[in-house]
């Protein structure tokens, strides 16, 4: 039997080692899935859901400890930040629960002209269908929560393949839900080859994709997707922030030093290009340094650690190459730019890279902030839209018509203002525009975006 490793981005350490379904397993799951769709008699009704999910998160809260080091050991999140991860999804379940009861449709207004006298009309909103959902690495637990939880609030069968380093905890999200109630077939893990993921998403009893991860692999699938077959990817970023001359630097730095080393900067909408006002440059970057310098950076499992591991050594090698590449290309190491281990690489910040440079035009998706000089606001602007990727941005700035200016002209599906660019609550919209991805996530939004809409007309000569 096939099987996958599932070892420790920190150490190298095999925490578990977890069988490969082959072809005829994934039909098989695909099969049973499509058919629970296809026969009403077995749906469940939203009050059968509702407990099922109450369930759940009741399971999840007397098992915030075990969550929490699952999701570190396989993703190398710092401990202190995967708890957050893992109250964010036990909240993200809450959600789900809340949203059922808002699912619905609206009258159409008839009688407005000759031919639409006699009837009434009004929309519903069906599930869509088999949904399958393909997931990154970085949020194990709270990415398959926002991809398994809203589609079956909504009452769709849906499928998981869980990213082949960090399974368990998507795994275990799914057994509680089993534990909770939920029938077979409802939710599945798929753990299989790339080439049977692809099967699956090109297949036509697939409804709905839900996809997070790379530009590249993402944009490819849905080329592939069976006629009909919507979906929403999640991409990357190259977040960019923009700092007044006038921000207040004791709350704009603390902010971006988070929304940029979090996670060792293994983040979507990761700070990494920031343009500060060529005024206050100098005292910025030092602040920036200073708190870069004093992170802990370590093993997840200890809970002083703030910056872990990268999630395998070739993207260690691959940031060095890229810090390497522009520093040759012009830019100023102002802290970090060095490995610590295999594994750990320094937070680092560098100053004024060239423009071309790959961390200037790529998502580096590592512990690398970039700082920029500008002069004048439109330029700031116009550097930060230069780039095809457009997910979130910040500007920090005292000046509300700068904020409101600010807001208006940048590309991004989101613009924070005077936080950075990796806020995000589990109830907003959020997801990328352009290169940066397709659709809206958010528990609410992704149960809406799994649905469909039915039109109902009713002819009666008596209205």
């Amino acid at each position: 039997m096939n099987t996958i490793k599932v070892n420790s981005p920190f150490d190298g350490s095999l925490i578990q080692e977890i069988p490969l379904l082959d072809e005829h397993q994934v039909e098989e799951k695909l099969a049973k899935a499509y058919a629970l769709f296809q026969d009403r008699s077995r749906w469940l009704k939203p009050f059968e859901r509702i407990a099922i999910l109450e369930k759940t998160k009741a399971i999840m809260q007397t098992r915030v400890e075990e969550l929490t080091k699952t999701t570190a050991s396989e993703g190398g999140k710092p401990y202190q930040d995967s708890k957050v991860e893992v109250l964010r999804a036990i909240n993200g379940v809450q959600l789900a629960i809340e949203h059922i009861g808002q699912l619905k449709g609206e009258q159409i207004p008839m009688g407005t002209t000759a031919a639409s006298v006699n009837r009434w009309a009004f929309t519903l909103r069906e599930p869509i269908g088999v949904v399958l959902s393909i997931s990154a690495f970085n949020h194990p637990l709270n990415l398959a929560v926002h991809q398994i939880i809203p589609a079956f609030a909504v009452g769709t069968p849906v499928i998981i393949k869980p990213a082949t380093s960090t399974p368990l905890s998507a795994i275990g999200l799914v057994k509680i839900m089993k534990e909770a109630g939920l029938p077979e077939d409802w939710a599945e893990v798929v753990i299989c080859s790339r080439q049977n993921a692809e099967n699956m998403v090109k297949d036509s009893r697939i409804n709905y994709l839900s996809f997070i991860g790379s530009a590249e692999v993402g944009w490819n699938l849905r080329s592939k997707l069976s006629p009909g077959t919507r979906c929403a990817l999640e991409h990357g970023g190259s977040a960019p922030v923009i700092v007044g001359a006038d921000a207040d630097l004791s709350q704009t730095v603390p902010a971006l030093a988070k929304g940029g080393f979090y996670h060792a900067g293994q983040v979507c909408v990761s700070v990494q290009r920031v343009y500060v006002h060529e005024n206050i440059i100098e005292e910025f970057t030092a602040q920036l340094v200073a708190k870069a310098n004093a992170l802990h950076v370590g093993d997840p499992m200890d809970p002083k650690t703030e910056v872990g591991p990268l999630i395998q050594t070739y993207e260690v090698d691959r940031v060095e190459q890229w810090v390497n590449e522009a520093v040759n290309e012009g830019a100023k190491i102002m802290c970090g730019g060095k490995r610590i281990s295999d594994t750990c690489y320094q937070p680092t910040v560098l100053l004024n890279p060239d423009s071309e440079s790959k961390v200037s035009q790529h998502e580096v998706f590592g512990p690398v902030v970039c700082v920029y000089a500008y002069s004048k606001l439109q330029d700031a602007v116009n550097r930060a839209n230069s780039l095809p990727l457009a997910f979130q941005s910040a500007i920090f700035t005292s000046n509300l018509d700068v904020a409101l200016d600010a807001v208006n002209q940048l590309n991004a599906s989101a613009v924070m203002v005077n936080d950075h660019t990796a806020f995000r609550v589990d109830w907003m919209p959020f997801g990328g525009r352009d290169a940066s991805g397709i659709g809206m996530g958010g528990i609410p939004y992704s149960m809406h975006e799994m649905t469909r809409e039915k039109l109902m007309v009713i002819k009666s000569k008596v209205l």
